[in-house]
């Protein structure tokens, strides 16, 4: 497997571009999956159904599943949140996986930059930053830049830049700085 990170201040773009950027990759004939970082409480369950009665009642995984889909729910109950490379071994095995957010983690990212957003930019203090989409020209920047609106030409960086898991030198990280 492969991996390439999006890192970039909330608002950016992130989400909107892999969801452009994506099916671009899967058309090339990859397979693709994603690891997005959230900074907040989030849940993906409904209150009122099984699975969420299991969970809040203290199961420590519930895993759903139907014809369509399965997933699998683990609650931390007071564990420390996991690092990326853990997140990484509960994942089939793909072509490419895509990561939103774990901007502080120690692999390859291409940032984010869309000028209204007004935040400063993440490359000049991470070295792993391997390349700016934005959504203006940036002359100034001696990262190769790409367009933030050019799905195409962003599959193509990613494809360049994507660095597979082994040749990653993993380092603990600061999660809660996003």
């Amino acid at each position: 497997m492969r991996l390439i990170g999006f890192a970039g201040w909330s608002g950016a773009g992130k989400t909107t571009l892999l969801a452009r950027l994506i099916p671009v990759l899967v058309a090339r004939g990859l397979t693709v999956s994603t690891i997005k970082h959230a900074h907040h409480n989030f849940d993906v369950d409904t209150p009122g159904k099984d699975s969420h009665t299991h969970r809040v009642v203290g199961a420590r995984e519930v895993l759903v599943a139907s014809a369509n889909r399965w997933a699998l729910m683990h609650e931390l109950r007071g564990a420390p949140e996991p690092e990326l490379p853990e997140l990484l071994g509960h994942l089939a095995p793909v072509d490419l996986v895509l990561v939103e957010g774990f901007k502080r983690d120690h692999h390859p990212k291409i940032e984010i930059h869309r000028a209204e957003v007004g935040k400063p930019f993440i490359h000049p203090d991470d070295p792993h930053i391997v390349a700016i989409a934005s959504d203006s020209p940036l002359p100034q920047v001696t990262l190769p830049v790409i367009d933030l609106n050019d799905a195409q030409a962003v599959a193509d960086a990613v494809e360049r830049q994507a660095v597979r898991l082994d040749r990653i030198e993993w380092r603990v990280a600061d999660h809660a700085a996003g």
